[in-house]
């Protein structure tokens, strides 16, 4: 495993990192997570060398921070550099903020946590939330009270607005989306690193989407041996020596001893050839793939019990016309099945909350309409 420095922070981490929201389910019928297999999987990624673990209040209806609480136990506390976030959206004065903070901790059952992010900050929120509340006063208090190591954010925000938040000069870890289909934050992460900043990346594999099968029209592009483009994905964040750590939502062993694998090499320089592959990958998906859902959950449940994140899947798959009636026997069997439970598309009563919660500001009320035009077979 390769190990970078976190900016100015002092600590070294690897540079693979477990971000804890994909952690299955005991069943395809069961809605509870396995929180057993959990703690064995955080547990699997640190002893393959992976020393940061990433969760947050809300990841898995509040299930993520238990499981890495217990992971924890044992020993493996001192083994991680341990980041979660504030889910400022929940929080309305300082008492709010800092009650928040101890129901973290106890759920983490530690006395502190390395890192501690305002989550998913926009221009919006950060005046609002953190300004108007003074939350970065409450969050140097908590570093006084040694509840907290280091300071940072996380956003979905445009590159401008993230500069503005780097400007303030108090934050010393930056968390912020990029991958091969989606560089929009390339010149930040630069402007991050000159400014001292440890850089975290999410959704390195486009929020799982390059490591779906690919349409038969990219299969040429694979890496001899694969059957998706998660490898190029990785190599392509982690080839930036500007970033620090690259958070995956490993969601299986397999995929852990996988991920661990490729972020072991001794170097991440790109070759030519993969420079070029990479760069026809991307003008490929932008073509075919115009949705930018990466299945984080965020916009769930739904008051009318509308199963969003399946209908976004199976609409995303629906792009590659030779698997176009596998997706419509998905969307077909939403509500019939214990695997996909829930409703379809026309329960919908463009309720909005959904729009509010999306990190990637996807139209999903518009985008379910779609799904329905397209998999119920009805002409669009």
């Amino acid at each position: 495993m390769q190990y970078r420095q976190l900016g100015k922070t002092g600590i070294k981490v690897s540079a693979l990192g477990f971000g804890v929201l994909r952690i299955p389910k005991k069943s395809p019928s069961d809605k509870t997570f396995d929180i057993e297999r959990g703690v064995e999987m955080v547990r699997q990624a640190n002893d393959g060398g992976v020393n940061f673990i990433d969760t947050a209040y809300n990841y898995m209806n509040g299930k993520s921070e238990l499981i890495v609480g217990k992971a924890l136990k044992e020993g493996y506390r001192n083994k991680v550099t341990l980041m979660t976030k504030c889910p400022i959206w929940a929080v309305n004065s300082a008492e709010e903020f800092h009650q928040r903070l101890d129901e973290q901790l106890e759920r983490l059952d530690v006395d502190f946590v390395d890192i501690y992010l305002f989550h998913n900050i926009s221009k919006g929120r950060f005046e609002e939330k953190i300004v108007k509340l003074k939350l970065i006063d409450e969050m140097k208090k908590a570093k006084k009270m040694r509840k907290i190591k280091h300071i940072g954010f996380s956003s979905h925000d445009k590159p401008k607005n993230i500069k503005k938040y780097i400007d303030t000069g108090v934050f010393e870890v930056v968390l912020v989306q990029y991958n091969l289909l989606d560089r929009d934050n390339q010149k930040i992460i630069h402007y991050a690193n000159e400014n001292g900043l440890g850089i975290a990346i999410m959704g390195p594999v486009g929020g799982g989407r390059l490591a779906m099968e690919p349409v038969k029209e990219m299969e040429k592009w694979l890496t001899k041996g694969r059957k998706d483009f998660a490898d190029l994905a990785l190599k392509f964040v982690l080839s930036n020596p500007n970033i620090s750590v690259v958070l995956s939502g490993m969601s299986s062993e397999k995929n852990i001893e996988e991920n661990i694998a490729l972020a072991s090499r001794k170097n991440f320089n790109l070759t030519d050839d993969e420079l070029k592959r990479i760069d026809l990958v991307s003008k490929k998906f932008q073509e075919i793939y115009d949705i930018d859902c990466t299945q984080c959950g965020y916009c769930m449940p739904c008051p009318n019990d509308v199963n969003i994140k399946a209908i976004l899947k199976q609409l995303m798959v629906s792009r590659d016309p030779l698997k176009l009636h596998l997706a419509r026997a998905k969307y077909r069997g939403i509500g019939l099945t214990k695997s996909q439970p829930g409703q379809k598309s026309p329960a919908c009563t463009e309720y909005e909350e959904c729009l509010e919660k999306c990190p990637q500001e996807i139209p999903i009320i518009e985008r379910i309409k779609e799904a329905h035009a397209i998999l119920s077979e009805q002409k669009s």
